[in-house]
């Protein structure tokens, strides 16, 4: 019996998404897509589920679609139903984690942008190649890579198809952290830890309202807020928030005696 072609793992509220097809650098053939969707989309409705990280299999995080499906029928841009690989990402409820191991080439780049986090190996290459194959973008490219790098490198990135590296991702911010490809799922496991360990409620109110307020105007980004610190204040509990605040100090104070 073959391998499935996207691994699943869950293991106390974190699930790991593997993209499993290593000999073709995790291309998105629509079979791929297909499994991702539905995946996800399974993820989606596990109320156990409070964080999920998203890497490849092998040398490449995933180097977009696979080329030879595009002009098919198989290269569509719903992959079921109304879903796609990038917008079941942004339909998670819960934060989501990429774990670049290798190449994040074009859709595979957009794939990793869609998530709410990224830490990547050394090993770790991004680039847009869209103009290079001669493809419009579909899966967010000109909207997300402005946002997280500025107009002008993303420009640069889009127009030339040149590859960034791991470190200068993450100088520029687009990377939350660089580690050794053998520490990759440890850190991106610690990452999710510390956010699967805060309150649930409030991770994915803020996860949401973020993501409200970065696709509008600042003044639209504050009433939003305003809006959703109104409708929590008025279920809020003083007497959890008290005890929520004194184990964030203990925290804090551990964390400071570490360093």
């Amino acid at each position: 019996m073959s391998e499935s072609i996207v691994l699943v793992d869950k293991h106390d509220g974190i699930a790991t998404v593997t993209l499993n097809r290593p000999d073709k650098l995790n291309a998105l053939n629509r079979e791929l897509r297909l499994a991702f969707c539905h995946a996800m989309q399974e993820l989606r409705r596990d109320q156990d589920i409070r964080v999920v990280i998203i890497t490849g299999a092998g040398r490449a995080f995933c180097v977009g679609l696979d080329l030879r499906e595009l002009g098919t029928r198989a290269s569509g841009i719903r992959d079921e139903g109304d879903a796609t690989f990038v917008t079941v990402i942004e339909d998670m409820e819960v934060p989501v984690i990429a774990a670049v191991n290798g190449f994040a080439i074009t859709g595979g780049f957009e794939l990793a942008l869609a998530c709410d986090m990224m830490v990547a190996a050394e090993e770790a290459q991004f680039a847009d190649t869209h103009a290079r194959v001669g493809v419009m973008p579909g899966g967010g490219m000109s909207a997300r890579l402005p946002r997280a790098v500025g107009i002008r490198k993303a420009k640069e990135l889009s127009l030339t198809g040149n590859y960034l590296s791991a470190r200068d991702a993450e100088r520029m911010g687009l990377v939350n952290r660089v580690v050794p490809r053998e520490q990759l799922l440890t850190a991106a496991r610690e990452l999710a830890n510390s956010i699967a360990g805060a309150n649930q409620t409030i991770v994915r109110n803020m996860k949401q309202l973020y993501d409200l307020t970065t696709r509008t105007t600042l003044a639209e980004a504050m009433r939003i807020e305003q809006d959703k610190f109104r409708e929590f204040n008025r279920k809020a509990s003083l007497g959890e928030l008290g005890q929520a605040r004194e184990s964030v100090m203990q925290r804090g104070r551990a964390q400071a005696a570490k360093k």
